[in-house]
């Protein structure tokens, strides 16, 4: 039973080992931000997945324990990395003007939300250097 349980661990291990190759090929050679997003979101989090089950079935077989710190990086893999990959594509969103052009309006035909600007607010009716404000300055009273 422990033979097979190391060939299923390295079988991961090598699944991993693969994944995590793919996605750092992917974040150095993709031509954009917005597609460099896929590398380390997608293929990178299956590679570290793998890794980490291959660990718990090492430590289940040699010590006859649960590897919780194995569960524990999983979870905190799984909630941060699409967190972290949002936070950027909605900077690169801010940063390119050209892009905003390009997006279709939402499904109500408002606009996006990340782009709004809010009217109530006392920061609208300053003026700002973020590129996206400085574009669109702020109306005054008389509008």
């Amino acid at each position: 039973m422990a033979a097979f349980i190391e060939m299923a661990s390295a079988v991961f291990i090598v699944i991993g080992g693969a994944f995590l190759f793919v996605g750092s090929v992917g974040l150095a050679k993709l031509p954009d931000t917005m597609r460099r997003l896929h590398g380390p979101t997608k293929a990178t989090t299956l590679g570290i997945g793998s890794l980490l089950i291959a660990s718990m079935l090492y430590f289940l077989v040699r010590h006859q324990a649960v590897g919780i710190h194995e569960i524990l990086i999983t979870l905190f893999l799984f909630l941060t990395a699409p967190v972290s990959a949002h936070m950027i594509a909605k900077a690169h969103i801010f940063r390119s003007q050209e892009l905003q052009r390009t997006l279709p309006l939402d499904a109500g035909g408002s606009g996006w939300a990340t782009l709004a600007r809010q009217v109530n607010s006392p920061k609208a009716s300053a003026p700002s250097a973020h590129p996206v404000c400085a574009s669109n300055p702020p109306r005054s009273q008389s509008d």
